[in-house]
């Protein structure tokens, strides 16, 4: 798997595709590190410690190890975009690898708030992780409580969504913060995004029955920016 995910990063570095080159990259010097680890023969460790060091010398990979491990690329979202589903905005990141996962998000709140649909984004977004291609097994969810009588309907929704994501070998941490505001998802490969609205970036449907409900891919967004960083090291809560 090391190799071809390997192979794959040098096909997309001279594609020119960077980003995409990065995470297979990293992803596959990753899982060749996990095989030196458990490799007893000698020979077979020189040569995979071998492979790792040409694999270093490659500029995009150079570029991901040896400079403190700075990227940022941003998107700009335009007002009323559409084609900016979850899928379509996490899953190069979410590689074999992720298996850890950090959302702080101040409004991940229940449905009751008028344009706020935030409980449900943020079960479309487990749902996203749940069906890979990653192999998730633990999500740490940092919010703040809603106020008023909301707050109990919030805590009941969220149980919820931990309960169905334990039926799928997945656990849920959650913790509140009142003074919370930053919005980010982080994932334990390194790679970190910070949307300006949240999950919440898509607009109210304007029915039931109405195109875009389902399909987020087909739901007008609000305006927002997409930074997308990556670091050595995740941040832990």
């Amino acid at each position: 798997a090391g190799a071809e995910t390997v192979k794959r990063a040098v096909e997309l570095d001279l594609a020119s595709r960077f980003q995409e080159s990065l995470v297979c990259y990293q992803e596959g010097i990753d899982l060749l590190l996990q095989v030196v680890k458990a490799t007893k023969d000698e020979a077979k460790k020189h040569r995979y410690r071998q492979k790792i060091s040409e694999l270093l010398t490659q500029k995009v990979c150079h570029d991901l190890f040896f400079s403190d491990g700075k990227y940022h690329k941003q998107i700009r979202i335009e007002e009323n975009a559409t084609g900016f589903g979850y899928e379509k905005l996490f899953q190069e990141y979410l590689t074999e690898i992720v298996s850890e996962v950090w959302v702080e998000d101040p409004y991940i709140r229940h449905v009751h708030q008028a344009s706020r649909y935030s409980l449900y984004n943020f079960l479309r977004f487990c749902e996203m992780l749940v069906k890979g291609p990653c192999k998730v097994k633990t999500i740490h969810l940092l919010t703040s409580y809603d106020e008023g009588s909301g707050r109990s309907q919030q805590i009941s929704g969220l149980e919820e969504i931990q309960q169905s994501l334990r039926n799928y070998g997945v656990t849920l941490n959650i913790a509140f913060s009142s003074s919370i505001h930053d919005r980010e998802i982080r994932f334990n490969n390194g790679w970190m995004i910070k949307i300006g609205r949240g999950l919440d970036y898509f607009k109210k449907p304007q029915s039931r029955f109405s195109i875009g409900y389902c399909d987020f891919d087909l739901r007008p967004c609000h305006e927002t920016t997409v930074d997308v960083f990556h670091t050595k090291h995740t941040k832990k809560m």
